[in-house]
């Protein structure tokens, strides 16, 4: 067998998942059922890889092709930004994608004569079952699945490396290049920056109206994903008109030119600086993403974000650009007392200049209004019509205006909530859903 070289390769990818430090244990094993019992952990093991990531296939062969497109060093990095490596570097992923390319080869069949296990058959063609509960995207797991196809058909060691130079390339490597959303986790040692799974599938079409609204957006985005100068972005407005879901809609039509978005809340703002320094140099598009954002008088966590977006002796990278969604539109709450004549504060406009300029700071903000009753109803209608509900106008409309008195008033999500209970009606009349 040749799993020895598997120990020499974890030296250089030293966080590689179980399945392989498993595999390289079982050439060390002389003990006959120590080595069945090991053997059987490694194949139970895939089968876990495939069904909590939702790859099909060869499984030994997708989770080292896992390995290669996940981990994050010198190689795979300068792929990402340039396409390719040279020099030393170069010479060293030949050396060890030799190695990989040979434990492709490997059927465990000298395992499978000793112990009597015959256990390969269960994960030479995998079937993964469908399902939304997926670590990937059901076009990452595709590619990774087809690549783990292309790099055991590989001729030789240069065409397997250009396959993987390809991946790196279109999707980049590592948590940055499989995961679309991220969120941060403040700890002793610094801010973490953890993928989020599972996210809602949410298109720009699926937000009825606000055309204005989602055209600036996407104007703006689409600056940025193409290199081009581009504004941080402010969606401010009512409850429930779809500020949150337009972001989520961007993220997923640009996530393919390389756009990821990372989620922070305002007690992480003291985390902000080394958030940006561990994203700056990637070759990536980052929003980061602050929903929901006000600040009370007394809280003071503004003057982070203030510093961040622009007045620092550090300029902002040009990869990153902050967008956030609000309800108030100056985001920090204004009293009457900060416009009276007579005040403690000796400096009145001083005052009311320290609580706008952070808006100030969002050179491009959009307005998401309460739609009017005309508005609501056309809301109603689409909706009812993409779920298929089948309900006659009049009544349907009726309902929804009964509906909306009690449940939030007029907005987009009060139509989306009614929606969801018409579908969840057990008895509707037949032919009405």
């Amino acid at each position: 067998m040749n799993l020895q070289h598997v120990r020499e390769l974890l030296l250089y990818t030293a966080d590689s998942s179980g399945y392989l430090e498993t595999a390289a244990q079982l050439s060390e094993i002389t003990d006959r059922d120590e080595l069945r019992k090991k053997y059987t952990l490694l194949i139970h093991s895939l089968i876990d890889m495939a069904e909590t990531c939702g790859f099909s296939g060869n499984l030994w062969h997708c989770a080292l092709t896992y390995v290669l497109v996940s981990h994050e060093n010198a190689y795979s990095r300068s792929c990402e930004i340039r396409g390719g490596a040279l020099g030393g570097v170069n010479a060293a992923a030949i050396h060890d994608l030799g190695i990989f390319q040979e434990m492709f080869t490997e059927d465990f069949r000298e395992i499978e004569e000793i112990t009597g296990a015959r256990m390969y058959s269960l994960i030479r063609e995998y079937s993964c079952r469908e399902g939304d509960q997926r670590r990937y995207g059901r076009r990452i797991r595709e590619r990774i699945s087809g690549l783990s196809e292309e790099l055991y058909l590989a001729p030789d060691v240069n065409m397997f490396k250009e396959k993987l130079e390809e991946f790196y390339r279109d999707y980049g490597v590592g948590r940055f290049g499989l995961h679309k959303a991220f969120r941060v986790q403040s700890g002793s040692d610094g801010a973490r920056i953890v993928p989020i799974e599972n996210i809602a599938r949410v298109s720009l079409d699926d937000l009825v109206g606000y055309e204005i609204a989602k055209k600036k957006l996407i104007d703006n985005t689409e600056a940025f994903v193409a290199g081009r100068k581009a504004n941080n972005c402010l969606l401010f407005g009512d409850a429930g008109t779809g500020k949150s879901s337009s972001v989520k809609g961007i993220l997923n039509r640009y996530y393919d030119r390389g756009l990821r978005i990372i989620e922070i809340y305002k007690h992480q703002f003291r985390d902000l600086n080394d958030v940006i320094s561990q994203i700056k140099n990637r070759n990536y598009r980052f929003i980061i993403y602050m929903d929901d954002l006000s600040f009370e008088e007394f809280e003071t966590e503004y003057k982070y974000l203030k510093a961040v977006i622009e007045g620092g002796l550090e300029k902002k990278p040009d990869n990153i650009l902050i967008y956030a969604t609000s309800n108030r539109r100056h985001l920090i709450r204004e009293n009457y007392s900060d416009k009276e004549d007579i005040r403690q504060d000796m400096h009145t406009s001083d005052t009311v200049q320290e609580k706008l300029s952070l808006v100030h700071r969002f050179g491009v903000t959009i307005y998401f209004g309460s739609p009017d009753k005309k508005e609501f109803q056309n809301i109603v209608r689409v909706l009812a019509q993409r779920a298929g509900i089948r309900m006659p106008e009049e009544q349907l409309l009726l309902e929804a205006n009964a509906w909306e008195l009690q449940h939030g008033g007029l907005s987009g999500r009060t139509a989306q909530q009614f929606i969801d209970y018409l579908l969840g009606m057990e008895h509707l009349p037949q032919g009405q859903a």
